[in-house]
Formats: structure tokens, C-alpha cells, sequence
């Protein structure tokens, strides 16, 4: 390549980088324009006037500022937690608890660290399906209620959290019931025995424990096993005198010739002695 070739082309570069010189100046400025360095009482201000607004997104934006550019300040601690709160309200659920288990781990001793806890199981909670679908979120939510009333027992976060949890329990022993429910429907008996086993065995303050136990009686007759049968409306007797569900299980026992007609509670005083 001759001498006068080469400089043509080192020219041809010369001249593409200085055309690329002022995009690249543009894309630095750009960059450079996008930070704006605020007081962090100015930044948080200006996420709670977006979040009075409901503009929850662009709150949290302005949370996260505060820690981005202020981030060990008592400021930071706050924002982190509104940041949380931000994205809950806005139904992000993914972002809140990204944001509330950071918080978690790296404040452990701070003074409102019980209400990052709170807020974690209400974003579980909230996601709970229906009781036909799988539950996963629900034992997810479990957990994390427990922890608040294991961590803070004698706080207003525990009480609520506790009434949940009942709501909770209940939702997992319909989960069950509704699978047992099938299985009996299909005259599957023994699969569906075992899913009301697991209900009276885990979930026994629940509603669902009696209509279990009825469920019960109602597949054993049809497996004719006739003790078992009466042994399960025993217990139901026993645990719930008064229940609709032992009436009718009594109901079906007599229907079956396994009880005698008029005389429940003879019967079931024998069959709990026989039992218990």
C-alpha cells in the first residue's frame, strides 16, 4: 500500500471519530443530567407528596433517590421502608418484598423492623388464590405472619397477624377439602380419606375440621368399613356435640344400620368409651 493510500485512510478514521466525539459528549451529558444531587429531606418530601397523589411508582423512585444519594442517613432508613410501602400500595408486590427483605437483612435492630416484617407477610398474604389452585403463596404467608408473632408477640402488628393466620389455616384446610372433595366425587375413597385425615390432623380449629370428619364417615360406608365409619362420627361426636356435621354423619350411620335410630346420645356415649 503506498504512502499517499495510507494517509487517505488514517484520514477517513480520523474524520469517523470526530463525528462520533460530540454523540458520545451528548450520551455523557445525558447521563451526567440524570443525577441531580438533593438535600435527602427534599427528595424524601418530594416522594411523599407522589405518594399522597398516588403515584406510587414514581414515589418509590423517589425513596430509592434518598438512599441512592444519601444512603447513611436517618433519612435512608425511613425511605427504604416508604420505598416498601410504595410499591405494596402500587400492588408490586415482587418490589416490595425485594425491597423489604433487604431492609430485613441490613437493619435488623432498627427500632420499626417489626413493620418491615408486617408489611412482608401482608405482601404474601394479599396474593393468596383461591382455594382450588396451588398454595404455595399461602404457606409462604404463613410463615411469614408467624414470624411476626413470634418476633414481636405484644405489638398490634402480632394481633393482626394472628387473625390471619387463622384466615390462613382455614384457606389450606379448604385446599385440602377441595381435593378430598374430588376424590369422593370420583369414588376414589381412599385417596379422599386421606386428604380429610390431613385436615382434622393439621387444621383442626378450622371450620372445615368437622365437615372433614363427616366426609369421613361417608367414605368409609362406602368402603364398608363399617368401625372405622363409626369411630370417625365418634370423634366428630366428641369434638362437636352440637355440629350440624355429626347430625348428619349419625344421620347416615342410622341410614346404614350402623347406629340405632333415637338414641344419639347413648350411642355416642358408647362409641366414645369404645374409643377413647
Amino acid at each position: 500500500m503506498s504512502v499517499l493510500r495510507k494517509l487517505m485512510r488514517f484520514e477517513r478514521v480520523l474524520l469517523a471519530v470526530a463525528l462520533c466525539l460530540p454523540l458520545l459528549a451528548a450520551c455523557a451529558s445525558t447521563k451526567d443530567d440524570d443525577y441531580v444531587e438533593r438535600p435527602a429531606e427534599e427528595i424524601y418530601n418530594s416522594g411523599i407528596k407522589k405518594f399522597n397523589e398516588r403515584n406510587y411508582t414514581s414515589a418509590a423512585k423517589e425513596f430509592d433517590e434518598v438512599d441512592r444519594q444519601h444512603p447513611y442517613s436517618e433519612w435512608a432508613l425511613r425511605a427504604q421502608l416508604m420505598g416498601a410501602y410504595s410499591y405494596y400500595q402500587g400492588l408490586n408486590y415482587k418490589e416490595a418484598l425485594k425491597a423489604l427483605e433487604n431492609f430485613i437483612q441490613e437493619n435488623p435492630g432498627y427500632k420499626d423492623v417489626g413493620y418491615a416484617y408486617y408489611l412482608r407477610a401482608l405482601c404474601y398474604y394479599e396474593q393468596i388464590v383461591d382455594i382450588t389452585r396451588d398454595q404455595q403463596t399461602t404457606n409462604f404467608a404463613l410463615e411469614a405472619l408467624r414470624d411476626v408473632t413470634t418476633r414481636f408477640p405484644d405489638t398490634e402488628y402480632a394481633h393482626d397477624a394472628q387473625l390471619k393466620i387463622d384466615l390462613a389455616l382455614g384457606q389450606l384446610a379448604g385446599h385440602e377439602m377441595d381435593i378430598g372433595r374430588y376424590y369422593e366425587r370420583h369414588g376414589i375413597y381412599q385417596a379422599a380419606i386421606n386428604r380429610y385425615q390431613v385436615v382434622v390432623k393439621n387444621y383442626q380449629t378450622t371450620g372445615q375440621a368437622p365437615e372433614a370428619l363427616h366426609r369421613m364417615v361417608e367414605c368409609y360406608l362406602a368402603l364398608g368399613l363399617t368401625d372405622e365409619a363409626k369411630r370417625a362420627a365418634a370423634v366428630l361426636g366428641y369434638n362437636y356435640p352440637n355440629n350440624p356435621w355429626y347430625r348428619k354423619a349419625y344421620a347416615l350411620l342410622v341410614k346404614d344400620g350402623a347406629a340405632p335410630a333415637g338414641d344419639e346420645d347413648g350411642w355416642l356415649h358408647r362409641q366414645v368409651k369404645a374409643v377413647f
